[in-house]
């Protein structure tokens, strides 16, 4: 099971850039043609800018995603029972030791990422580490470890520079697009044709950040389930998971601001988002995370 997940991962993972150089594509050409007028340029600067962010995030991702939410690097004398937890944890999943990280933030909540499990770490808030009990914490640092050894936290890595590039270009775009106008009006006929491509232009613009958002959605939920799940497989132990969920669910949000890339990667919605916002959350409930580890627990059934 174990080896094809990790197989249908490593597939997914080129899907992924696919579908987001898709996604770029686009977006730069419409950028290109509201701004100078011309989609070629546009296209072109968007497949290196997302060349760059992947590649940047590929070799660099640990230290970029780490500095992104104000993570510190630790080691075993400044929390002792952290990383002894996460040393146990690796140990387990037969994995090597990742990095660990403290994030100071007073709510509860926790990561991981990296390329591959040889330059993965973790990372845990301050609230977490004073909250959890050890059962509790073995439970949240097996769900992280579970997404090393399942290599998702590839897949969510990259999709957080993809997804990054997608919202800087869209952003840059829309805020030149004006500039650009009489630039387009010179170059292009007044004619059907451009009127279409103005259409398409502007809706990619718009569109496009929310078209990313949703592909980390696609790629997260499952994943969370599938994370808990694996991490009652190291500890041995559901009840750990279902309370350490349950103390998630009291958690404030996080008190500084983390991006829409980033927020995918946390165990669960650092932002606590509600509303119409709680549609596009790449986090599955908790109360539906909890119900799903009860029925393993009580009832003998599996996710899948």
């Amino acid at each position: 099971m174990l080896k094809k997940q990790i197989a249908s991962n490593k597939r997914r993972t080129v899907l992924l850039i696919l579908l987001f150089f898709t996604l770029l594509s686009a977006l730069g050409s419409a950028a290109g043609y509201l701004v100078l007028g011309n989609m070629t340029f546009g296209l072109v600067m968007a497949v290196i800018i997302g060349v760059i962010y992947a590649a940047t995030m590929i070799f660099q991702s640990t230290k970029v995603v780490m500095a992104m939410n104000k993570a510190k690097e630790i080691d075993p004398i400044e929390a002792p029972d952290y990383y002894a937890c996460v040393e146990n944890m690796a140990m387990v999943a037969q994995l090597p030791m990742p990095k660990v990280y403290v994030i100071e933030d007073e709510a509860l909540n926790a990561f991981a990422t990296g390329s591959s499990p040889e330059n993965a770490a973790v990372a845990a808030t301050t609230g977490l580490l004073k909250t959890m009990n050890r059962t509790e914490l073995e439970a949240v640092i097996g769900h992280e470890i579970s997404h090393i050894r399942n290599y998702d936290i590839r897949i969510s890595t990259i999709a957080v520079a993809l997804a990054s590039a997608v919202t800087m270009i869209s952003s840059i775009g829309g805020r030149m697009m004006f500039y650009g106008r009489g630039r387009r009006r010179n170059s292009n006929r007044d004619d059907g044709t451009s009127a279409l491509l103005l259409i398409f232009s502007i809706l990619a613009m718009f569109l496009a950040p929310l078209a990313a958002s949703l592909v980390q959605l696609a790629i997260s939920r499952q994943r969370e389930f599938l994370a808990d799940a694996s991490s009652v497989e190291l500890t041995r132990n559901p009840e750990g998971m279902i309370q350490a969920l349950r103390k998630l669910q009291g958690s404030k949000p996080m008190a500084h601001v983390v991006d829409d890339a980033s927020a995918a990667l946390y165990i669960s919605d650092p932002r606590k988002s509600t509303g119409f916002k709680q549609l596009f959350l790449t986090h599955p409930p908790l109360e539906e995370r909890i119900k799903r580890l009860e029925l393993l627990t009580y009832k003998e059934k599996t996710f899948f």
